[in-house]
């Protein structure tokens, strides 16, 4: 990580699951600082006391910013001086969302354009942004704020990249375990409670990551990226089913419940349209899809014949590969949380 080396590095939405990852990974590297930017400061207060207490001697590296992405003033006071960020900040639950719609947009589109334009103003050198699967043929307002802001994304890195200043990229992944909302904790607590574990749709599929895979995945979409790039991580999936029973091996088997599908829910994630699949570059743990960088002057791009646009299949947790019961298992005991619920 040479390239943080006196660096400074701001995370938006940096008390969350994933800014908790990355600050534990970064803490004993050569980086000067790292700016926690977050609306919650209760949740900065948690972070800066466990800081405290744990990691006395890195703490004076964190530095803790109040504010929201949706007011760029905030933003902009955050920024001096600031080398690189981890754009994070987002309302990320599919049902909440669903039930409030123009919030999504505020956060996870106004909010987004915030950032890179105060990090453009800046002089920020490189932005990472995160986005989800459920970008890709979204059905749900989420889903669709997230592809509005991929979209956002590729325009400002377009801007940037004429300037020959910020380069801006993009990553999507699917359901992080473990991370807060996500279906294992709930699990987990619906079996200590003594209760049956509610399930959506046993057959539904889900890609399985941990939080490190997703820091991971944004350290190589720094170390590679070109303007506008979007980097996928490939990844194993199971059913829900297959994840209930897994769960349940671990911690008891209370039974099961169907509770029917929420608002806004897919069968299966997509990572990679068949669209992006046709432009996109195999880098072996990842996927590079380039930016489409034409402009409005499409009579230049006029081709005769047939011309391929898409790819014979989009990149799903249908299709990849899917794990049985033993192989979720060990893949749900990568995750820091599911050990220390054992414990308890």
């Amino acid at each position: 990580m040479s390239a943080f080396n006196n660096s400074t590095l701001l995370i938006t939405g940096g008390t969350g699951s994933f800014g908790s990852t990355v600050l534990k990974r970064f803490l004993d590297t050569d980086i000067a600082q790292i700016r926690i930017f977050s609306r919650d400061e209760k949740k900065q207060d948690d972070m800066r006391h466990d800081l405290q207490a744990r990691y006395p001697q890195y703490a004076e590296k964190v530095k803790f910013f109040i504010g929201d992405v949706r007011d760029i003033q905030s933003v902009r006071d955050a920024m001096p001086g600031v080398d690189y960020i981890f754009h994070a900040a987002a309302l990320k639950q599919v049902p909440s969302c669903e039930f409030f719609p123009m919030q999504a947009v505020k956060t996870n589109v106004e909010g987004t354009d915030n950032v890179l334009h105060a990090a453009i103003d800046a002089g920020v050198k490189r932005v990472v942004c995160l986005s989800t699967d459920k970008a890709a043929y979204p059905i749900n307002a989420m889903g669709i704020s997230k592809a509005m802001m991929e979209h956002v994304i590729t325009a400002n890195a377009r801007v940037a990249a004429e300037r020959g200043g910020t380069v801006i990229c993009c990553t999507r992944y699917g359901n992080v375990m473990c991370s807060r909302g996500s279906v294992i904790p709930l699990f987990i607590d619906q079996i200590k409670a003594g209760n049956p574990i509610t399930i959506t749709n046993p057959e539904m599929t889900r890609f399985l990551m941990n939080l490190d895979e997703a820091v991971d995945l944004v350290k190589f979409a720094f170390e590679h990226a070109n303007p506008g790039d979007l980097f996928i991580q490939k990844a194993d999936a199971s059913t829900i089913g297959v994840l209930a029973e897994a769960v349940q091996r671990l911690f008891g088997n209370t039974g099961t419940r169907i509770i029917g599908t929420r608002h806004g829910e897919k069968l299966y994630e997509t990572l990679m349209t068949r669209e992006e699949r046709l432009r996109s570059e195999d880098m072996g743990n990842y996927f590079r899809v380039a930016a489409d960088n034409r402009d409005l002057n499409y009579d230049k791009y006029f081709t005769q014949g047939k011309v391929e646009t898409e790819a014979e299949e989009s990149y799903t947790s249908h299709n990849t590969k899917l794990l049985d019961v033993d192989g979720t298992v060990a893949k749900i005991l990568t995750t820091d949380y599911v050990k220390e619920a054992l414990k308890r």
